[in-house]
């Protein structure tokens, strides 16, 4: 009688901390953009993209502290819309992409600092190298997309990092040593509502 009221217990505990868990969300990639900029001599900032990427995040929208987010992209994906350059970036001098083929997000802690804002702690791996960078998110809303039926949560994010902190050194100070970074994603959470993948969006 014991152990099946134990096992009861256990079974109950499961259960409820499944209910209370974040709900994982997949990226929509068609919605998903990770754009970085940096200092070109001083005359202006270039920007570039990386356009591969996976991973997924959790989102909790009454306890946002409880997400989190894994990502890992992928360097040769990088594009400035200038070919001679992105042909550098991928080279040993940047992104180095024969030798380190990804590159790696993932959350720590989340921190909520305001009305749907939040610093999302992590660590970033590039080139090898593993260092804490923060995004700082502002959560936009969720909801039902009136297109695809999906339901759909949406954030944008800015993040600040030191190349050289990962051992990218090259053309400094002519090229920006600090990274800008800005993100605008959307997720669809497959479990809240099926959806339909072949409406217009």
């Amino acid at each position: 009688m014991l152990k099946h009221l134990v096992y009861l217990f256990l079974s109950f505990c499961a259960l409820s901390s499944a209910a209370h868990a974040a709900d994982r969300y997949i990226f929509d990639k068609d919605h998903t953009h990770i754009i970085f900029f940096v200092s070109h001599i001083g005359f202006s900032d270039t920007i570039g993209r990386i356009r591969e990427f996976d991973g997924y995040f959790t989102f909790d929208e009454k306890e946002p502290e409880k997400s989190a987010i894994d990502v890992t992209l992928n360097p040769a994906s990088v594009a400035t819309d200038v070919a001679a350059l992105d042909k550098i970036l991928l080279s040993d001098k940047f992104f180095n992409i024969e030798k380190f083929p990804s590159i790696q997000f993932k959350s720590s802690q989340v921190l909520v600092t305001g009305k749907q804002m939040g610093d999302v702690i992590g660590n970033l791996t590039l080139l090898g190298v593993t260092r804490p960078v923060v995004l700082h998110i502002k959560y936009n809303k969720s909801g039902i997309h009136p297109f695809t039926n999906n339901y759909v949560s949406g954030f944008s994010a800015d993040a600040d990092l030191k190349r050289s902190d990962f051992g990218m050194n090259a053309y400094i100070p002519d090229v920006g040593d600090n990274v800008h970074v800005h993100i605008e994603a959307e997720g669809i959470d497959p479990l809240k509502h099926p959806g339909n993948s072949k409406a217009p969006h």
